[in-house]
Order: structure tokens, then sequence, then C-alpha cells
């Protein structure tokens, strides 16, 4: 059974920082693209960013790029994601996804594809 586990959400002062994790069981990672959305209250689930299986190919939505950075460890199981100067409208919980896919080159992760999800962790960045 695939197992998605998020950690790292909480609270934060806008420019701040969080780091997430996204702990995976039950499946190789090496044979996925990973990927985090973000879902605010009232709004839809939206893609944030995504990596390749190997960790050479990533991809940002317009919003975080420049401000997150997504990596993984693939011996670790866990990807990760650093979240740098944070917004109030960064505010949201956050989501692990993971993919079948080996595509050498990552594009957006879309929700329609992802395979399995995480539980999701609560973000809130105060103004």
């Amino acid at each position: 059974q695939v197992r998605l586990r998020e950690s790292g959400g909480g609270l934060v002062q806008a420019g701040g920082s969080l780091r997430l994790s996204c702990a995976a069981s039950g499946l190789t990672l090496s044979g996925y693209a990973m990927g985090w959305f973000r879902q605010a209250p009232g709004k839809e689930r939206e893609f944030a960013a995504a990596v390749n299986w190997s960790g050479f190919s990533t991809r940002y939505a317009d919003s975080v790029k420049g401000r997150f950075t997504i990596s993984r460890d693939n011996a670790k199981n866990t990807v990760y994601l650093q979240m740098n100067s944070l917004k109030p409208e960064d505010t949201a919980v956050y989501y692990c996804a993971a993919q079948r896919t080996t595509a050498p080159v990552m594009g957006t992760m879309r929700t329609g594809l992802v395979d399995s999800w995480g539980q999701g962790t609560q973000v809130t960045v105060s103004s």
C-alpha cells in the first residue's frame, strides 16, 4: 500500500522559511515523479512544484518560482520542499503527490495524473 506522509508545516511570519518533507512507503520512489500541490480555503488544489524521478529536472508554478525549491532523496524515499520568502498568499494545505513516470523532463504535474496523495500539512503565513 502506497503511503505518503507530509511533515514540516506550521505557522510562520511573512518573509520566513519552512521546509516540508514527504516520506514515501510502499513504492520505489525512483519510479515516480514527485510533486507538491496546495489548496487554500475556498480554492481549487493547485500545482506548486514537481521533480522528475532522477531529481535532475524540476518544474515550478510561476507563483513560487525563485522562492521554493523541490528536491528528493531516493535512498531515503523522501521528497522535500524548501519554502523561502513566504507570503500570506502561500497559506494553504500542502499535499505531496506521486505520479508513476520516468520521463526525463519534468512538466507541470496535473491532478488527474497523480497516482497517490498524502494527507496534507497546513502552512500558515502571517502578515
